[in-house]
């Protein structure tokens, strides 16, 4: 009996002294690596132009519902001030660069972008915008350019990529109304494998290589081209959602800026809203999906907006903007999904690869690196040649 009692105690202990190694084996296993990153940038947008547009409306924003959020240090290797095209550099590549380049670092050397990385890794990959097809922040994640106006070079990059499945973007003028004559659309319909459409309607999502064009230019403002941009989400969604791999998306509220230069707040409202609920579609395919990152975040600051009472009475709130430029304001970052919990904190632009790629399960040799040249001196705008 003594030896029975012996044998079961020893075989209760032996059982006892397995578990935790289980236990640690199963967590490790069960860790979630994000499948898909749907990464999105307000450009101009910090917490000044979510809270105006939350005081305006009155109404609440996608952003509120992000349970992982942190601070994004903007300054570039060359100013305190950035401009899109370091700025978007910096969000999709390791290293900051110069203001004015376009995915290269400060000795003009190409970079590899996130999109470049996840698309050598199988996922597919889209962009969808509401300015240029080739504007800086855009360009920034598939182009490799010294200077950012060279629209009509980013646009043969963009129509020779393969690692580009889907674009959605105004800027069609870059492709068939050019210098050297050249109709790059006909050339990407005959010779490049896309499909080339000019609206949203009646888009084969099935195909997974096509570009929308919608309009010349830049995309007209939020009230004018309706839902553009979350449709254009959704859309997008739609296709890449195939790739049994994954997809990268990457998404722009790409006019915020532009109504911040303009200290036109009724506008900068229009778009913030509009950015909002393309960030609100990205959201619900994430929580019904599960498998999905979502990461939103802003290049920079634009216009200086802040909200006081003019009279000083703490009562009557006015927006004011302190310049028509940029600003060196940190910006926020906000995520949901696999992976998320790394986005919290004080961070430099430059690091926001890493992490992305990390919650993905790939870990990088590169590492994020701040600024270690002299800042130039600010000189309190941009050059009236560059845009902003």
């Amino acid at each position: 009996m003594k030896r029975r009692i012996l044998c079961l105690s020893l075989f209760s202990l032996s059982l006892l002294l397995s578990l935790p190694a289980c236990s640690k084996k199963e967590t490790k296993q069960e860790t979630p690596k994000a499948v898909n990153v749907i990464y999105m940038i307000g450009d101009g947008m910090a917490l000044p132009q979510v809270f105006a547009t939350m005081l305006a409306t009155g109404e609440d924003l996608a952003f509120q519902q992000f349970p992982y959020i942190g601070v994004v240090d903007t300054r570039s290797a060359s100013n305190d001030i950035t401009d899109s095209a370091a700025g978007g550099t910096a969000l999709a590549c390791d290293k900051k660069t110069k203001n004015g380049m376009v995915g290269m670092d400060v000795d003009t050397l190409a970079m590899e972008t996130v999109l470049d990385v996840l698309a050598d890794h199988g996922k597919s990959t889209g962009i969808v915008v509401t300015c240029y097809a080739g504007h800086a922040t855009p360009a920034d994640f598939y182009a490799k350019v010294p200077a950012r106006k060279m629209y009509e070079d980013i646009a043969v990059q963009m129509a020779e990529s393969d690692k580009l499945n889907v674009m959605i973007a105004g800027g069609r003028k870059h492709f068939n109304q050019r210098k050297d004559s050249l109709n790059l659309l006909e050339r990407m319909e005959n010779e490049l494998g896309w499909k080339v459409y000019d609206t949203l309607a009646d888009i084969d999502t099935t195909c997974m290589k096509y570009a929308v064009l919608a309009a010349d230019g830049h995309m007209p403002i939020a009230p004018e081209r309706g839902d553009f941009l979350p449709e254009g989400v959704s859309t997008a969604l739609k296709t890449l959602s195939q790739d049994k791999d994954g997809f990268f998306l990457m998404v722009e509220g790409s006019q915020i800026d532009f109504a911040c230069h303009a200290h036109d707040s009724v506008n900068m409202v229009d778009e913030t809203v509009d950015f909002s609920k393309a960030v609100q579609v990205a959201l619900d395919f994430a929580k019904a999906d599960g498998n999905t990152l979502v990461v939103v975040t802003a290049d920079h600051e634009t216009g200086g907006l802040t909200m006081i009472d003019p009279q000083g009475h703490y009562s009557n709130v006015s927006f004011h903007y302190s310049t028509y430029s940029h600003t060196c304001l940190p910006v926020m970052i906000y995520a949901y999904g696999p992976g998320a919990e790394q986005f919290t904190g004080w961070m430099q632009n430059n690091e926001v690869k890493a992490r992305i790629l990390k919650a993905c399960g790939i870990e990088t040799q590169a590492k994020a690196e701040a600024v270690d040249q002299e800042i130039a001196p600010i000189k309190g705008s941009f050059d009236s040649n560059r845009e902003n």
